[in-house]
Parts: C-alpha cells; structure tokens; sequence
C-alpha cells in the first residue's frame, strides 16, 4: 500500500503532493514502483493536528481518488469520516482505511456496511491532539488485540461483514516508542482474530528513535526508510497482508524476498536426497497481494470484497 498524502502539513514528505495533479503523478509512481494499492488521505493525523472542515478534506481526495481509480488503481480512502468513505467509495475507491476504527464517527459502521468496500480498522485510542497521553497499558499486545476485538464485535452489529474487515495495530498511535516492538514481534496475537493484518510502521517516530545518533537526534523521516523495508520483510515473512508504506520500491523487493523465504520452507531442500537442483521454487507468490480481481460486484451491484487468499518525530505525525 502506498501512501498518497494530500495534505499541506505531512510529516514525511512536506506536502509536496498537496496539489491533484501532483498527487496523481506521485500515485502513477508508486504503482510502477509495485505498489498494490494507493491510500489516499487528507487530513493529517500527526500528535497534536487539527482536524481539517469535512469539505476541505473532500475537495482534496475526491479528485486524486477519481483520476487514479479512472487509471485502474486499487484506491484506498484514508478517513476517519463516514461521509467522505461514501464520497470516495463513490468516486473509485475499493478500501476505507480508518485509522478510528470506527470510533471517531458512529456513523462509520453503517456506511462500510452498505458500500461493501474492504475496511482496515486500525487500534486507536483518540485524536492526533490526545493521543500521546493515553498510552497505558497492562500487556500492549494483548490490550490491542482485545481492543481491536472489541471494534470487530461493535462493527458486526453496525451490519459491517467479517469478510470486509482488515485489521491495523496502530503503530506510533497512542504507543510511545518502546510500545511498537512487542506489537511487531507478536502479530500473531492479532491473527488468532482471524482476519487479515495490516502494518504501518513506514517512517514512524519509533524507527527514527531507533536509528537515532550518537548525540540522541532522531533520525529524520527518509532516513527511515531502509528500517521500513526491513520491517515489511518480516511482517511478511510472519504473515502480514499488508503493509503501508511511504517509498514502495524496497518495501515490495522486501516482501518478494519474504515470500521467497517462506516458500522455501515448505519445498525439500536443494541438493538433498531425490531433488533435482534448481535457482528457485517454481511457484512463488507475494505473501501481501491484492489485486483489482480481489474486489467484485455483489448481487445488488454494491462491491463485495474478497479475500487476496494471501496468506514521528518533530515534523509531527504519526501515519
């Protein structure tokens, strides 16, 4: 999943793709890098952002939205509004990414529900403005998988399919640094939920404290990069549907490895007893894969979402 951010104010790339057009060609790129799908967001949701009058966040997605679903991109809508999920569902886009899982806008349950599009519920505990002061928590891991449950049972009496939910485990949202790690070690917590898992580590304040120098100066937002990539290749490798990303070309080269590693895990070994040397296993496939055939029309017309099948920092946000 690459990040199209259309905001005056991103922490990772300074709005350099505020304006559609710009958006669009930046879209255009990711996908030839391999991206999968284009999220598309207009508000920020970094520590202590305001959020943006509903109309201004539509006008700024709704025209990227169109343009790139009109190209043939999966588009994803990032958007913790009902009516704007509507809007870019109507627009073209497949996936309503929703970093509230549902908690921002009680409305939002309904509105999945009835468009059918794929919807990624992430953990979340507040707004950008609060989010820092409600990281506590007895087991982070487990605290977030019940959490996260407890969103999953709430959207099933709002109407929303099992099969629409994808989930998120909020990294860097209301999670100090320290908090993200056991999340990533044990996303397998989050599977026993027995849906899909996304993960957006990609350039986020636990990577720059991670990477910080000898002086204690976080590293900035592209100089997280190459820990990004590292981090896609072993949420792949343990099973990740997904991953969110800033720069896609490494992150989708990380994921091909993964996948190649773990497919190699369930062939006999080259070279040993009654196998014929070869460079690879025959038959590889993305470990993260989605592709347009992976949405289709249900029987009243309304898009039902299939299953792939496939098994900050000072600039100040989070996503």
């Amino acid at each position: 999943m690459g990040v199209v951010n259309v905001t005056p104010d991103s922490f990772s790339d300074g709005g350099e793709w505020f304006e559609p057009s710009a958006a669009v060609a930046h879209g255009l790129e990711l996908l030839g890098e391999g991206a999968d799908i284009l999220d598309v967001g207009g508000e920020s949701t970094r520590p202590g952002a305001m959020r943006v009058p509903q109309e201004q966040e539509l006008a700024r997605v709704l025209p990227v939205i169109e343009q790139l679903a009109a190209r043939g991109a999966v588009v994803s809508v990032d958007t913790t509004r009902a009516a704007v999920a509507e809007r870019a569902v109507a627009a073209g886009a497949r996936v309503v990414n929703d970093v509230s899982g549902g908690l921002a806008d009680p409305e939002m349950g309904r509105a999945v529900a009835e468009t059918g599009a794929a919807y990624v519920a992430m953990h979340w505990r507040g707004h950008a403005d609060v989010m820092d002061d409600r990281q506590e928590y007895d087991d982070v891991v487990a605290d977030v998988r019940d959490e996260l449950a407890a969103r999953m049972a709430a959207l099933r009496d709002d109407g929303v399919r099992p099969e629409q939910l994808i989930l998120d485990p909020g990294l860097g949202f209301a999670k100090a640094g320290v908090l993200n790690w056991p999340l990533l070690a044990h996303l397998d917590a989050l599977y026993e939920l027995g849906r899909p898992v996304l993960v957006g580590a990609s350039r986020k304040r636990f990577l720059g404290h991670l990477l910080a120098d000898s002086a204690g100066h976080m590293a900035p937002p592209r100089a997280r990069d190459d820990a990004t990539a590292a981090i896609s290749a072993l949420s792949a490798a343990a099973g990740a549907w997904c991953v969110r990303v800033h720069t896609v070309r490494a992150s989708a080269d990380a994921v091909k490895v993964a996948a190649a590693w773990t497919a190699a895990s369930d062939v006999p070994r080259v070279g040993s007893p009654g196998t014929s040397p070869r460079s690879a296993p025959e038959a590889l496939t993305s470990t993260v894969a989605l592709t347009t055939e992976s949405c289709t029309v249900g029987e009243q017309g309304i898009p039902a979402w299939q299953d792939s099948g496939a098994h900050e920092d000072d600039g100040r946000r989070p996503r």
